[in-house]
C-alpha cells in the first residue's frame, strides 16, 4: 500500500496535501483498491463551502458507492474535471492525477484531527487483524 509521507489522513481513508492555505484532497491508495475500478466522481461545486468531517463528494465503483468527506473545512477553488470523463486516475494515480479537488482551508488548527503516514500506516494494519 502506497502511503506518501508528505501527506494527512483521515479514518475514512482520504488524503489531503497542504500547501500553505491551499489543501489538495482525494482518497487513498487503500481505498481505490478497496473499491476496485472506479466508474464515476461526483464531486463539490466551486466555492461550495465544506466543513471537515462531513461528506462532500461521492465515488462509485464496479463494486460500491462511497461518500467522501472533507478533511478540512474550507471552500472549494478547484476540481479535477479529468475525472468526468476519466474516472480511472483514481486508480492509476491516486495521489497525483486522480485528485479530487483543492480547496483553501479555514482552520488550520484542524490538521490535529488528521494523521500522519506513520499514524495513518498502523491504522490501515489494525484494520487487516
Amino acid at each position: 500500500m502506497n502511503v506518501p509521507a508528505n501527506l494527512f489522513y483521515t479514518k475514512d481513508h482520504e488524503w489531503a496535501r497542504v500547501e500553505g492555505k491551499k489543501v489538495y484532497v482525494g482518497i487513498t491508495d487503500h481505498a481505490q483498491s478497496a473499491l476496485g475500478d472506479i466508474t464515476f466522481v461526483d464531486l463539490p461545486k466551486i466555492a461550495e463551502e465544506l466543513k471537515q468531517a462531513k461528506y462532500c463528494a461521492t465515488v462509485e465503483s464496479v463494486k460500491a458507492a462511497s461518500e467522501v468527506y472533507a478533511p478540512f473545512s474550507g471552500k472549494v477553488i478547484l476540481v479535477n474535471s479529468d475525472l468526468a470523463a476519466h474516472p480511472e486516475l483514481v486508480n492509476q494515480s491516486p495521489y497525483e492525477k486522480g485528485y479530487f479537488f483543492v480547496m483553501e482551508i479555514s482552520n488550520e488548527s484542524e490538521k490535529t484531527n488528521l494523521m500522519d503516514a506513520k499514524a495513518y500506516t498502523v491504522y490501515l494494519e489494525g484494520l487487516s487483524k
